[in-house]
């Protein structure tokens, strides 16, 4: 038996744990803002091993992540390869709009078709359609298991199936599917438990599974690869028909209710309204529109830093909130327009006000460390958002390149001259200015391999800092900071120098 779980019970004294430093209302109540390097938190009792913590948290009324952790969207960050694996790894990934709307719902399209359960809305070909066809589905989605029915729709009598097996030796790729199709199929019937439907799978040692009703219609589709899938990503954020769960992001101009129909269309399940600065009526007006028009679509407003500001989002109808302003690695809002605020009195007073409404926030900017993010969530964030961190990463858009031997990948900030002239300026309010002013740079960061690998090792830091806190869990965390049993200590200079590496002549920090 593990000594952690079954160590003797000790009494704590409420009056002795609370003499040491201070509560959270109490610290913030004394002093000027602070970030997240000026706090450090006292540890607890530990009664418990680091894989009993549980980090199941709420980033909207209805989204719940095991993983608190939402990919920012920044053409440099997220697209469809990392909201696949945010999804997968538990926490969800929120694509970009420095595009066409036909390019991100495009995106959206690709994670909502990513593999899964019963697919109930497989791509479906004629017997006339080409292997030319099937060539040019596994370039835009990179499978192939396409069904083939009389119709060429879902609910068409089921003919065959065309797999890499069947097309990859054919020399002439304008043969039709009929010639080269497998006919000799196992199917499992409509209304079929899912264990059972892969059960069937693993002893058909077929790819695919067509789930089919009493007629012999395609209903559904199953595949080998989602099975293993589900053994190896237990945590993966899925809607309730097992697809993908995937935000996206749009503005607040005419055209971007355009650009939100057309993802609505392709699943999308949250929204993020993208505004450096979210107390605008342009925001709390499309937060009404969407909710009224799409009451099922989770709708995140900001970024916002106030209670004021939280209040006018709350009383629009928002789901989730996200905080931040000119805290980010690559921003210079501050700078440029002197406003803004320390990123943890600006979680700390958000999430104070918005819990009073059930609704959860994403602390979106200031993290750079895994403890940056146990942080977040002691102040009261449901979640963090992060940029400079998952940058860099393969499945993060563009390429590596190489500086001084060291491999690196682009990363810029959405106020950046670069990125504005791409169009992100309308997060600024600045579609239509001559001039524009940045606020925020380009740069690059190192790279830092795949994100299935990155992602589980921030996940076990966030779970061994919350174990020293003596919590088990991120509801657990926030019940002790609302009463007070979570206790903090601001550090002076010289105090955060000696938490960090010092006295070295030199260092290697390897995150992996």
């Amino acid at each position: 038996m593990n000594p952690l779980v079954s160590s003797p019970s000790i009494t704590i004294d409420p009056a002795l744990q609370m003499a040491d430093g201070y509560s959270a209302s109490e610290l913030f109540a004394q002093s000027s803002g602070l970030t997240y390097n000026d706090l450090i938190l006292l540890p607890g009792h530990i009664h418990f091993a680091v894989q009993d913590v549980q980090l199941l948290t709420h980033i909207s009324k209805k989204i719940a992540l095991h993983t608190p952790i939402v990919s920012s969207p920044m053409d440099t960050v997220t697209e469809a390869q990392m909201a696949i694996h945010m999804a997968l790894l538990g926490g969800i990934g929120v694509i970009h709009y420095n595009n066409t709307i036909e390019e991100q719902a495009h995106e959206v399209r690709l994670v909502k078709r990513y593999k899964n359960g019963f697919i109930t809305d497989p791509i479906v070909l004629t017997p006339q359609h080409t292997v030319a066809d099937i060539d040019r589905i596994r370039e835009e989605y990179g499978f192939t298991g396409v069904p083939i029915t009389e119709t060429g729709e879902m609910g068409g009598k089921l003919l065959g199936i065309v797999t890499n097996r069947d097309v990859d030796f054919v020399g002439d790729r304008s043969q039709a599917l009929a010639d080269v199709m497998t006919t000799n199929l196992i199917t499992a019937e409509e209304g079929i438990p899912l264990e059972e439907a892969y059960a069937t799978l693993e002893a058909s040692k077929k790819g695919k599974l067509p789930i089919v009703n009493a007629h012999g219609e395609l209903v559904a589709l199953m595949s080998r690869t989602d099975l293993r899938k589900m053994r190896n990503f237990p945590l993966a954020t899925k809607d309730d028909r097992g697809r993908l769960i995937v935000g996206a992001a749009v503005g607040t101009r005419a055209s971007d209710w355009e650009r939100l129909t057309a993802l609505v269309a392709e699943g999308l399940d949250l929204v993020v309204i993208d505004s450096s600065q979210g107390d605008s009526v342009y925001q709390l007006d499309m937060v009404r529109r969407i909710k009224s028009t799409f009451p099922d679509l989770q709708v995140v407003g900001g970024n916002i830093v106030t209670q004021q500001q939280a209040a006018h989002l709350i009383e629009a109808g928002v789901d989730g909130l996200r905080v931040g302003m000119g805290v980010g690695s690559i921003c210079t809002t501050q700078e440029v327009t002197a406003v803004g605020r320390p990123q943890a009195t600006a979680v700390f007073q958000v999430a104070k006000y918005a819990q009073q409404f059930g609704v959860p926030i994403i602390a979106d900017g200031g993290v750079s460390s895994i403890g940056h993010v146990t942080k977040a969530l002691s102040l009261g964030a449901s979640a963090v958002m992060m940029g400079s961190m998952l940058a860099g990463t393969a499945e993060a858009p563009g390429e590596y390149f190489y500086k001084d031997g060291v491999r690196l990948k682009k990363y810029r900030g959405m106020g950046s001259k670069e990125a504005m002239t791409k169009g992100s300026s309308v997060r600024y309010f600045g579609e239509n200015s001559r001039i524009l002013v940045s606020q925020g740079v380009s740069g690059a960061v190192v790279d830092k391999g795949s994100i299935r690998h990155y992602l589980p090792y921030i996940v076990q830091g966030i779970k061994h800092g919350l174990q020293d806190l003596g919590v088990q869990s991120v509801e657990d965390l926030h019940q002790r900071l609302r009463n007070g049993f979570l206790r903090f200590e601001q550090r002076s200079v010289a105090a955060t120098a000696e938490g960090s590496v010092h006295s070295l002549h030199s260092y290697e920090k390897n995150v992996l």
